[in-house]
């Protein structure tokens, strides 16, 4: 007898359709499963049989051989044993409903339940792109695939409850769609709480609203980290794809929370300087996603910016550039998004000190060079706002009256975001800080002084094409910021400034 059963395989975020074929003939009993299943796959004979058991489910004497096509393509993990299953009840002789336009993926435990898998998400939105109408899976991944609209999803708590619906003893019930929260902010740190930095307040609105890349530089304690981690609660709410994107990559990295099965809020990933290359980018024999990765569609934040290797540093220029990162192993190649908005943050030395008012540097030159040498001119390229951040005065922090909130600066935020969304329409570009070169002239439209001083200080400082394509992108965000259609002298002299630093602190 023969059967096939449709199941999703995934590596990466590159998911795709899978059939569990079945042959069942008489003969000696065996279990064979084959298409270039990993260990992992070919151990779910061992759960099946098991939780069959388990299940009180009779497992006829039969030979039985599983093929799971295509058979090119190599299959890892145990998202297969639930199809697997699925196909063994159907070659025992019972009658079963017509599940043809039915997809299903799950690990099978030895006692008959049914686990979740990573990237069911990812599976789901594959499932419905072919033509498949209902979805099997573990319970604990239902409310995750329910966001697919036109998909039927089930979510199946054990093998029995499975067996019986199939026979159409007992019909289980679907998964109502999962409806996500709104973001929430109250719990956020806000902007009223920083005294003084005002000037660091527009930059990082500014950044905010253009979703720019951002370097602070300053002293200890003059509240960089402090800044940097109130920079969520300025962004914009994400949209329902942004969610659907960023939610797929969190799914397959195995961090989703189980009582919040989409993510609403942009995540804000702070990396210790002692994170690997593979884990900012990603990595691992089948490549799982890195920081960068898990930063897509929100902050992510490198702290004390030279204590990192400088070759992990390296590792970002591609993915900051390209929006995307491609990890590629001998098993295949995995791409992960990764539009995410960089903030760092550095001393200006080793031991801190170097330009503060008062206290005095006690690092050489050649140390002070060295420190700042490990951050490349490539890297500081691609960092559209380079800010000082400098120490408060007594006036500043005994001040009571507070600056404005978040939720203040929030809402210029999404008015800006609101023009870009109305100039980008029918794009593939969400802000200014995705504007392709080929669009640049047609969207940063300057008045005659703005364009006479951008020309004096291109050759005066010595500008590269992309330092004077990122200059542009932020003055445009600048009067969107105050609703300006044409770039103004004043919005091009604050996108200047923002580029100034790697020339007093590099000597560039």
């Amino acid at each position: 007898m023969f059967t096939q059963i449709n199941s999703i395989g995934l590596f990466g975020m590159n998911a795709f359709p899978v059939k569990a074929e079945i042959n069942a003939s008489r003969g000696v009993p065996s279990f064979d499963i084959v298409g270039l299943a990993d260990t992992s796959v070919q151990e779910s004979k061992f759960r099946i049989v098991s939780a069959l058991k388990n299940s009180e489910i009779e497992l006829k004497s039969q030979s039985l051989i599983i093929s799971l096509t295509p058979a090119s393509v190599k299959k890892a993990g145990s998202a297969y044993d639930l199809a697997i299953l699925t196909a063994v009840l159907a070659v025992q002789g019972e009658q079963l409903i017509d599940i043809s336009k039915c997809a299903f993926f799950g690990e099978i435990s030895l006692g008959g339940g049914i686990n979740g898998v990573p990237g069911a998400l990812t599976m789901a939105i594959e499932a419905k792109n072919n033509g498949m109408e209902s979805i099997f899976l573990s319970q604990e991944n239902a409310a995750e695939a329910s966001v697919v609209k036109g998909l039927t999803v089930y979510g199946v708590k054990n093998v029995a409850d499975l067996y019986l619906h199939l026979c159409g003893l007992k019909k289980l019930e679907p998964q109502s769609p999962y409806v996500p929260k709104e973001a929430a902010y109250i719990n956020l740190a806000d902007f009223a709480d920083v005294k003084g930095q005002e000037n660091v307040k527009q930059a990082l609105t500014i950044a905010a609203a253009g979703f720019h890349n951002v370097l602070m530089i300053g002293t200890p304690g003059t509240g960089k980290s402090m800044l940097a981690k109130r920079l969520p609660s300025v962004l914009p709410a994400m949209t329902f794809e942004e969610s659907i994107e960023t939610t797929q990559v969190h799914s397959i990295a195995g961090i989703l929370d189980k009582n919040a099965p989409l993510v609403v809020n942009r995540p804000f990933r702070p990396v210790s300087h002692t994170a690997s290359a593979p884990g900012l980018v990603g990595g691992s024999g089948i490549p799982k996603p890195g920081e960068i990765s898990l930063a897509h569609n929100g902050v992510l934040f490198l702290d004390e910016l030279p204590e990192f290797d400088r070759r992990t540093l390296e590792t970002l220029r591609q993915p900051v550039e390209n929006r995307e990162i491609i990890i590629s192993r001998a098993t295949g190649s995995a791409r992960y998004p990764c539009n995410f908005m960089l903030v760092a943050a550095m001393n200006p030395c080793p031991c801190g000190n170097f330009g503060h008012p008062t206290k005095k540097c006690v690092c050489t030159s050649i140390a002070v060079a060295k420190y700042l040498g490990k951050i490349s001119q490539p890297v500081l390229d691609r960092i559209d706002i380079q800010i000082e951040v400098n120490p408060v005065s007594y006036t500043e922090i005994s001040d009571d009256e507070k600056g404005d909130s978040s939720a203040v600066i929030r809402e210029k935020v999404e008015k800006a975001r609101l023009i870009q969304e109305r100039r980008f329409a029918g794009t593939s570009v969400r802000s200014n800080s995705e504007i392709e070169p080929s669009m640049l002239s047609e969207v940063c439209i300057m008045e005659d002084s703005a364009r006479v001083l951008i020309s004096n200080v291109f050759d005066k400082l010595g500008m590269s094409a992309r330092a004077y394509d990122r200059i542009l992108k932020v003055a445009r965000t600048a009067a969107d910021l105050d609703a300006s259609e044409l770039i103004t002298k004043k919005h091009v002299s604050m996108a200047i400034s923002y580029r100034s630093l790697d020339r007093k602190y590099w000597g560039k």
